[in-house]
């Protein structure tokens, strides 16, 4: 990893306290997790007795960061908003008091016909974030949803459940997206993906950017407005990251993608800090100071994404790893690649394989998550076994010789822990197997091979890669290095450097991959194509032009 210093930002009072912890029990322990529940300003246990606020005293819209939903399970979806009359202050111009929200849902947009009503709490210490689980839905059926606080009402949200469990379903279409950095440009995909026809969301990750964004914000160079100083500088505490969260969820056309359809999200690194690995930083700063930071930035994560009480943060650890299924067509086991890896081998810069990167000892998922996602698919009756993650899966050569380096920060750099993983899903009998990748900032397309140096091996399933939604900046159709990764890897199909997304059609014959892009976000508006298409069989994997 690369190494420089800054000075911390914590308390120094905060910083003692986390030094009395030894390190076992500060990842563990309950006495760990108090004193960070402390530290970050987080009730450490049940909730807080504010005094609640005269909805009447809320001013201007509270709703500014949109809804959401997220997680759909046969019978139960999650509902998100948080209160932020005032987003771009520390305080969301809301006092230290709790307060009531209504929420509802329908079968219709005009919620002439109510299922489900009731009233949640938004407290202060969650930053008045509100996760309600709606209970004894209907399988497979599309609701509406919205929230109310005093006079002020929400936008209306489009949500869905999942099929029953043991359900024949015939199809469903998803879609992948991944890498908003705010700075890099407009978030034009998500205005398109906000009317596209899929069933289902899953963002890959760094949702958010802890670098500064300036006064116009980087790229997007805004001459009607000026943004807050509070967001030029790196993120840090717990205050720095919900202020940014504030910043990317105003964005409209982000509002618009969550309000349309269900989200099921996975961080990377950057929800964090660059390429972290575990409790090991990218900066040479403490072990204590970076797992402060690490509490305050789960914690704003969980704030702010549509997730369930079983992924509520306690202190520097979050159970982001979970399952989701699709009837008996879809199994989703959705990874957490960054918080439990060993730290990146050869200094985290691209390196040909070697003992360092090929130890066996060396984990991208760590012990517990590895087994939980193999158990997974030894159980799992779905037709497709799918694998939403972070970070590129297949062999990914960067040169044109042999060997060549290839990413240290990848599952290349885990060569063992993906051989288990590989080994792991043919010993369960998964026939059908997709890989969900973000991260490069590009659209890709591999098989993904028995041995990536044969050719000729095996196809044990494919990986679809969805480029960014705005890092990056514009890109290009064919990036530089094009011909050089299409030459080094006979397994990649496809390669596309512009911005968007890509949706996945799965039925019970085939899967169909639509990669979608727009030729900038530099400026806002930009129209949306399918750059190309390509499918797999069942029972027959390996990627075709469709």
């Amino acid at each position: 990893m690369t190494h420089d210093t800054h000075p911390s930002q914590h308390a120094p009072e905060l910083r003692a306290a986390a030094r009395h912890v030894n390190r076992r029990r500060f990842l563990t322990g309950t006495a760990a997790a108090a004193a960070l529940a402390f530290s970050v300003n987080l009730p450490a246990a049940g909730i807080a007795g504010a005094a609640e606020l005269d909805a009447a005293r809320i001013t201007e819209n509270p709703f500014t960061l949109g809804v959401a939903s997220g997680d759909p399970q046969p019978t139960s979806v999650l509902l998100w908003t948080r209160l932020a009359p005032a987003p771009y202050q520390p305080d969301s111009g809301l006092p230290a008091e709790r307060v009531l929200v209504h929420w509802e849902m329908a079968h219709d947009e005009r919620f002439r016909r109510i299922v489900r009503r009731g009233t949640a709490i938004a407290h202060p210490e969650f930053h008045h974030a509100v996760h309600v689980e709606v209970n004894h839905l209907d399988p497979g059926r599309v609701f509406h949803y919205r929230f109310r606080v005093g006079s002020w009402v929400s936008e209306t949200g489009r949500t869905r459940t999942a099929p029953a469990t043991g359900a024949r379903t015939p199809g469903l279409t998803l879609a992948a997206v991944s890498c908003q950095a705010y700075h890099d440009g407009y978030y034009t995909p998500y205005a398109h993906l906000a009317s596209d026809d899929v069933d289902i969301v899953f963002h890959l990750g760094d949702y958010l950017y802890e670098y500064a964004v300036n006064a116009v914000g980087g790229q997007r160079n805004y001459t009607d407005r000026t943004l807050p100083a509070v967001f030029n500088r790196e993120t840090v505490t717990l205050e720095d990251y919900r202020l940014r969260y504030a910043l990317f969820k105003s964005d409209p056309d982000l509002r618009a993608a969550h309000a349309a359809h269900p989200f099921v999200v996975t961080w990377d690194d950057h929800e964090t800090e660059n390429n972290y690995a575990d409790d090991i930083p990218e900066n040479s700063v403490p072990p204590e100071e970076f797992l402060l930071r690490r509490a305050a930035a789960y914690r704003a994560y969980w704030e702010n994404q549509p997730l369930r009480r079983p992924q509520r943060p306690e202190g520097p650890d979050m159970r982001l790893y979970r399952r989701l299924t699709w009837g008996r067509l879809a199994q989703f086991d959705v990874l957490d690649t960054r918080q439990y890896r060993s730290d990146q081998a050869y200094g985290d810069v691209a390196h040909v394989p070697g003992p360092e990167s090929d130890d066996p000892a060396r984990t991208m998922t760590g012990a517990t998550q590895e087994r939980w996602l193999l158990d997974g698919w030894r159980a799992s009756r779905a037709l497709w076994n799918v694998v939403p993650q972070q970070v590129l899966f297949a062999r990914r050569n960067v040169d044109p010789t042999t060997p060549s380096r290839v990413s240290m920060d990848a599952w290349d750099g885990y060569a063992a822990s993906r051989r288990r993983v590989l080994d792991g899903a043919r010993a369960a009998g998964v026939e059908n197997l997709m890989v969900l990748s973000g991260d490069v900032h590009a659209a890709y397309a591999f098989d993904i091979k028995d041995d990536f140096e044969d050719p000729s091996s095996p196809t044990l399933g494919t990986e679809i890669v969805a480029t960014s939604i705005s890092s990056g900046r514009d890109g290009a159709d064919r990036p530089a290095n094009w011909d050089t990764y299409m030459r080094a890897n006979p397994h990649l199909k496809f390669y596309n450097g512009r911005r968007g997304y890509v949706t996945v059609a799965l039925d019970r014959e085939r899967a169909r991959a639509d990669f979608r892009t727009v030729p900038y976000v530099l400026t806002p508006g930009a129209p949306i194509t399918t750059a190309a298409s390509f499918v797999t069989e069942v029972g027959e994997q390996g990627l075709k032009p469709a």
